[in-house]
């Protein structure tokens, strides 16, 4: 089951998120979200723990990480980042449509 951490401080590692749900069973992956350019922590991550019991056991039993309130969730699958819409007709006016300016 992935689980999906949020709200926590920038300073948790992935061996923190390791040992606060490893105390509840298995955990096959931890990935703390990090900025692309900076390199820090985005404040949440996610944990892959294989036995949905354990996973939902540490759901429940975690609230806190470092002093500090977090938000458990079972993550929901990845969107596809679609930016441009689908084309159903162009709906740019091509250069036809422009006037030119005479000066």
């Amino acid at each position: 089951m992935n689980i999906y951490v949020g709200n926590f401080s920038y300073d948790i590692t992935g061996d923190d998120l390791q040992a606060a749900f490893g105390a509840f069973g298995h955990v096959k992956t931890v990935k703390v979200i990090r900025d692309k350019y900076t390199g820090e922590s985005k404040g949440f991550g996610f944990v892959d723990m294989p036995n949905k019991t354990e996973a939902q056991a540490a759901m429940l039993g975690i609230t806190e990480i470092k002093g500090r309130r977090i938000t458990i969730n079972e993550a929901r699958p990845e969107a596809r980042n679609n930016f441009w819409p689908a084309k159903q007709g162009s709906s740019r006016r091509s250069n036809t449509h422009r006037r030119e300016r005479r000066y």
